[in-house]
């Protein structure tokens, strides 16, 4: 049975070098697969072509999806002329919850794997709709870390002003990548000010 897969993570773990290097284990095997991205990342608005890139360098062309991408009737015309073996989506962090469904039922009913990587949390620490979704229906979940300032396991990720301090307002989604800084949760606590209560 083919499985939808989530690895999550804060920011800066290498989640798009961990997808572009399983996408090309497939290739080397002779299989076939088809790469997306979000639109947060495409060159224009309205791109249909996109490209997943890792901070180390590797890179290799995608599809876009935006909230409105029916991701189901693409993959599907894709598997009826028996050109596709595995899906691979970075930024899954983004698909909408009724995207990650339709991403789930094509594994069930075509028997496709389906291989997601992305954010878990935003900078505030709330979950992204995309991956409420995929830690809720997910066959396999695995974590790709990386580290805090202080050598612990970073889960959060704060968002930095000008000045490096964390911020807690503002838009969910702001692309650039320098404005973002992991932390392990005790860290983004003190960092974002926040306290237990």
């Amino acid at each position: 049975m083919s499985k939808l897969y989530f690895t999550y993570s804060a920011m800066n773990a290498g989640k798009s070098a961990l997808l572009l290097q399983a996408a090309h284990n497939y290739r080397e095997r002779g299989l076939r697969v088809m790469l997306w991205t979000s639109s947060h990342h495409a060159d224009a608005p309205g791109d249909r072509n996109g490209r997943i890139v890792s901070r180390i360098g590797l890179n290799a062309e995608a599809r876009v999806f935006s909230p409105t991408t029916s991701l189901r009737l693409e993959i599907q015309d894709a598997c009826k002329t028996g050109q596709l073996d595995a899906v691979f989506l970075d930024e899954a962090q983004f698909l909408t919850r009724p995207q990650v469904r339709e991403l789930a039922c094509l594994c069930d009913t075509v028997g496709l794997p389906v291989l997601c990587y992305g954010l878990r949390t935003d900078f505030r620490g709330e979950l992204f709709e995309g991956a409420a979704e995929l830690l809720a229906l997910a066959d396999h979940l695995r974590e790709a870390r990386t580290i805090c300032h202080c050598g612990r396991k970073a889960s959060m990720t704060a968002r930095l002003d000008g000045s490096g301090q964390a911020v807690m307002q503002g838009d969910q989604v702001r692309v650039e990548k320098q404005v973002y800084a992991s932390f392990c949760r005790k860290h983004w606590m003190q960092a974002t000010g926040q306290t237990l209560s």
